[in-house]
């Protein structure tokens, strides 16, 4: 066994072990280097991805018309008693579809000669609205609606007419007829005088003035939309000749 002594100063000392490490050191960073760079492709082989392209052709959106809106309204209002029979959904719906609508109002409705004409007054979102106690709950119990009638005549007048049946068999009428005010473009008011009552062979004015204001949301051939000052809706459907 050789044994190496390395004596001397320790500047002489320090020059051997640095030609030591000069002569391995290119060994070491070829041991080094091989197994990094090896790696350092496989890895980059691993992250090659091929591109993958899928293309999503979307459906148009259904177009909604006018008209569509309109038929649905009066099937949701139709034989409900003009809105009594209806849930706070049902309710709820039929607004919705009239709010839909009204985006299909003509500019300046109430100049709109379509106004003029004879309707069917076939939902309220407030039964006593139209009809006044007669459409109460208290008041249904007596008498039973049989028609609800507005007639717009030209050029500003107004009547609105209740027919039922006191009992189930005494038939009466409750009429009023009107002025018609333009407000604006959209608001009415309407200023009636006492109504008429009639019963039987009894035809009698009672009671005093009263006026509305309704705001025209939609207009056409076929029906009439309305909003009270109090937010109440109303749907008119014209009467067929």
């Amino acid at each position: 066994m050789t044994t190496h002594v390395v004596a001397g100063t320790g500047t002489t000392a320090t020059a051997l072990i640095g030609n030591l490490r000069r002569r391995s050191s290119p060994a070491a960073q070829s041991s080094s280097h091989l197994p990094l760079n090896s790696h350092q492709n496989r890895s980059n082989r691993r992250r090659t991805f091929s591109p993958i392209y899928a293309s999503v052709s979307a459906s148009p959106a259904p177009v909604i018309k006018p008209d569509d809106l309109v038929d649905t309204i009066l099937s949701k209002v139709t034989q409900t008693d003009r809105g009594v029979l209806l849930t706070r959904d049902e309710h709820k719906s039929v607004a919705e579809v009239v709010q839909e609508l009204q985006r299909f109002c003509v500019d300046e409705p109430v100049k709109c000669p379509l106004i003029f004409g004879e309707w069917d007054v076939v939902y309220c979102s407030n039964p006593t609205s139209p009809g006044g106690g007669y459409r109460s709950a208290f008041g249904r119990l007596f008498f039973k609606t049989n028609e609800m009638i507005q007639v717009v005549e030209a050029p500003d007048i107004v009547r609105n007419r209740v027919s039922f049946s006191l009992f189930g068999f005494l038939d009466g009428e409750v009429s009023l007829k009107g002025k018609l005010n333009v407000l604006d473009e959209k608001w009415i008011q309407v200023v009636f005088e006492p109504p008429e009552l009639k019963v039987g062979g009894l035809d009698f004015q009672y009671g005093g003035e009263s006026e509305v204001k309704l705001e025209i949301t939609y207009i056409d051939e076929k029906i009439r939309l309305g909003k009270g000052s109090r937010g109440s809706l109303f749907v008119f459907q014209r009467r067929k000749p």
